[in-house]
Order: structure tokens, then C-alpha cells, then sequence
């Protein structure tokens, strides 16, 4: 069975969180920030967060968005292993697609990404189309293929805990508590995460 990862974008694929970048941009650093700890810990609904962060952000032109987070720093030790094993894996986000499409591009991952969609007009987001739900990802992929999933926050819970192999990643921040207790590993370093991660690769090859 062929395996693909499944990684959440957000502070494990970079090493910083978007939207808080964004809103130290406009002053609006310390709203932003209580709005993602809350959320990252699983003490705010996730929907419900992200339509308050956007908001936020919206008065600020698509374009000038799109442009500070492709310039976003990334652990780099997780884009090569995104980029060589480009064919099996997948960067999984809530992120708005008009947001993060650079970034996407800059790292190598054109086409290997699932995310939420804005509505824009004149530059500017008017709306959410879909704020995608992550574990929806593995309802298309579960029959086809074994499942490891990556990521650090409360909002990855169901895309972990619906994974055949899960793994939290506390390289940037701390992990959600409730990651820890249904992960299979927890790993803190970037390093030994692609050690890991290259480990169940390997594994899998041999299998075949």
C-alpha cells in the first residue's frame, strides 16, 4: 500500500505562524496572537477563530499578503523532504489559497496542497468559500493509501487521530496537549523529524 504524509503547514512546515506575521503588520500583533494561542490549545472553535482572524487581516491588499508570507521562514530539513518525496506527500492548511500560493511555489509544492478558499475582489477578501476541514483530506485518500500525519496544533487532532500514523511536531512551538496524547511520536527538532519521517519511508519500501 503506498504511504503519504500529510503535513500541516503552520509552524511545522515554517517556522513561524502566518497569520500573526501578517498582523504585526498592521498593529494588530497582540489580537492576533490571543486569537491563535486560544486556538492552537483548543480553547476557541476553530472556525469560529479563523473568521475573526481573517477579518482582521482583510483590509490589507491581497497582493501585500500573498508577498510577506512567501517570504516566510521554513524549516528546511521538512521542504526537503517534501521535495523528495514530492509524489506521496501533501501540505494540509486552513490557510486561504490567495495567501499562500507563493509560498507554496517557493518551496516546491505547486499542486501538492489542500487549503481553505477566499472570495477577492478588487484585491481585497470579501468573503470565505470553504475553510477546509483537514481530516476531509484523509475521507479521499484512507482507501488508497496508508496515512501519516504531521502537525503541532489542536486543529490537526482529527487529521492525527484519524492517520495509521501520527506525529507531533513541537520544533517551533509547544505542542496542543491533546496532540501529545493520541500521538505516536512527538519529535522537537526538524532534524530528527526527517530522520523519522525518512525511517518510515524506508520502511514502507521494504515492505513492498
Amino acid at each position: 500500500m503506498n504511504t503519504v504524509f500529510l503535513f500541516d503547514l503552520d509552524s511545522t512546515v515554517t517556522k513561524q505562524e502566518i497569520l500573526p506575521t501578517i498582523a504585526e503588520e498592521i498593529g494588530k500583533k497582540d489580537e492576533m496572537r490571543e486569537l491563535t494561542e486560544k486556538t492552537m490549545m483548543g480553547d476557541l472553535p476553530f472556525q469560529e477563530s479563523f473568521r475573526s482572524r481573517v477579518e482582521l487581516l482583510n483590509q490589507i491588499p491581497v497582493a501585500k499578503v500573498a508577498e510577506l508570507v512567501s517570504e516566510i521562514s521554513v524549516n528546511d530539513a521538512i521542504v526537503k523532504f517534501l521535495n523528495e518525496n514530492k509524489e506521496n506527500s501533501f501540505i494540509v492548511t486552513s490557510n486561504l489559497d490567495v495567501w499562500i500560493e507563493k509560498l507554496m511555489n517557493r518551496i516546491g509544492m505547486k499542486g501538492r496542497y489542500y487549503c481553505s478558499h477566499a472570495k477577492v475582489v478588487d484585491d481585497k477578501i470579501v468573503g470565505i468559500k470553504e475553510i477546509l476541514a483537514k481530516d476531509s483530506v484523509q475521507d479521499m485518500l484512507t482507501s488508497k493509501a496508508k496515512i501519516v500525519a504531521i502537525g503541532d496544533g489542536s486543529n490537526d487532532y482529527d487529521m492525527l487521530r484519524k492517520a495509521d500514523v501520527s506525529v507531533s511536531f513541537g520544533g517551533v512551538r509547544e505542542i496542543a496537549p491533546a496532540l501529545l496524547d493520541i500521538s505516536d511520536y512527538s519529535v522537537y527538532d526538524e532534524n530528527k523529524l526527517y530522520e523519522l519521517l525518512t525511517a518510515i519511508r524506508n520502511e514502507e519500501d521494504a515492505d513492498e
